[in-house]
């Protein structure tokens, strides 16, 4: 049985919205048709009429499941060294719990429209999960290993752990440039170049990231004391993580960066010189819990970047909505226009994980879920806007 939904203005992303269009699906959300208000003149007897937008489901281009029983455990207001120290020592929880956690979340993560999630793992403990989640999810197996010397057996923890994850979509990724050695950074680039290996990074998410590269100075070396982490083989780069960096990751995959609170347009500039496929990811509201500070966003905007956006974690959020991060965005950042917003969160979070045939904008043959936003002024959200689940 097909369903024809309408509202003020149907947002396709791929497309100009069409008002007062129709959209037609079937019975597993394919979409069947699209029509302008003039093509679905006489089908108004069929027509289930909301006020509002209707737009694609939200893609998480950045999350950690696996913590979601860490939810209001930890202040805000940190600053990334002790919120990450805090994460280790606090993180450890009954299986049972931590499972639980992850299933009420994860339904969660759906009735708030979202229809795909990139998902940073280091366990395996979500795959049951996710098995059965009408959500898509694509695992990224973490990379953790400063130690040069242990190099080796941190990248097969990793590859076990993808294998451990098989049959769902699975790629190894490193944590941050302060995380992983440059050893571990060439045997993750040799691994890339012999087959598909997507590719995510926690990037300059504080200050202090940038200084230890710089100087070797800072909060990070009382970090890697608490670590019991012997630094000595570690020299200052005099330049920032990301330029410290982005020339070991692999440059035949594409690459998303996540955060990017603290950089600046030398290191844009350095980036798009690279010549690497790169997304950017923002997650504003975990940047403010932990640091009380967004990114330029502006400053990647007039760079004309691939941009997608992210909610991180229950540990660094409130909540696990991609709605709710839009509005953060265009609360701080009001001149942005909905519709470019609305792309992050849907087509660039589809086109990075490989989805995009699927998930991502409103056209016939894709399934996406559809979303209704409520109290809007045309095609722009207020922060009186609603969200609501269609599909």
């Amino acid at each position: 049985m097909l369903r024809y939904l309408s509202a003020d203005y149907i947002l396709p992303v791929s497309a100009d919205p069409i008002k007062d269009g129709v959209v037609v699906i079937d019975e597993s959300g394919t979409i069947i048709d699209l029509l302008d208000a003039e093509e679905s003149s006489g089908l108004s007897d069929k027509t289930e009429k909301f006020a509002g937008l209707i737009v694609p489901g939200f893609v998480n281009a950045h999350c950690h499941l696996e913590l979601s029983h860490m939810k209001a455990q930890l202040p805000k207001g940190l600053g990334l060294p002790s919120f990450i120290r805090s994460v280790i020592t606090q993180r450890a929880a009954d299986q049972d719990q931590v499972l639980k956690a992850m299933e009420e979340f994860d339904q969660v993560m759906f009735d708030n429209g979202i229809v795909a999630v990139g998902d940073i793992s280091n366990t395996n403990l979500s795959k049951p999960v996710k098995s059965r989640s009408k959500i898509y999810y694509h695992t990224f197996a973490e990379l953790l290993g400063f130690d040069p010397q242990r190099a080796e057996a941190a990248f097969q923890r990793a590859l076990d752990l993808k294998n451990e994850l098989a049959p769902l979509p699975s790629s190894i990724v490193p944590h941050a440039p302060y995380s992983v050695s440059k050893e571990l950074f060439l045997i993750l680039k040799q691994y890339s170049d012999n087959q598909d290996n997507l590719i995510t990074m926690h990037n300059q998410e504080c200050a202090q990231e940038n200084e230890f590269f710089m100087s070797k100075e800072g909060e990070f070396i009382d970090f890697y004391r608490f670590l019991n982490q012997d630094i000595s083989f570690f020299e200052p780069q005099i330049k920032t993580s990301l330029q410290s960096v982005l020339s070991l990751l692999p440059d035949k995959q594409k690459i998303m960066l996540v955060h990017n609170t603290f950089t600046d347009a030398d290191d844009i500039h350095f980036a798009i010189s690279s010549g690497r496929e790169i997304y950017w990811c923002f997650c504003p509201n975990a940047n403010l819990y932990i640091e009380g500070r967004l990114p330029d966003i502006n400053l990647f905007q007039h760079s004309g970047l691939k941009m997608t956006i992210g909610t991180d974690s229950l540990a660094s959020n409130e909540k696990l909505c991609i709605f709710s991060e839009i509005q953060t965005i265009k609360a701080h950042f009001p001149e942005l226009a909905f519709g470019t917003l609305l792309q992050w969160a849907t087509l660039n979070g589809a086109c990075f994980l490989g989805v995009e045939d699927r998930f991502g904008s409103i056209e016939k043959g894709k399934t996406p879920g559809l979303n209704l936003i409520r109290n809007v002024k045309g095609t722009e959200i207020s922060p009186d806007s609603e969200l609501f689940r269609l599909v």
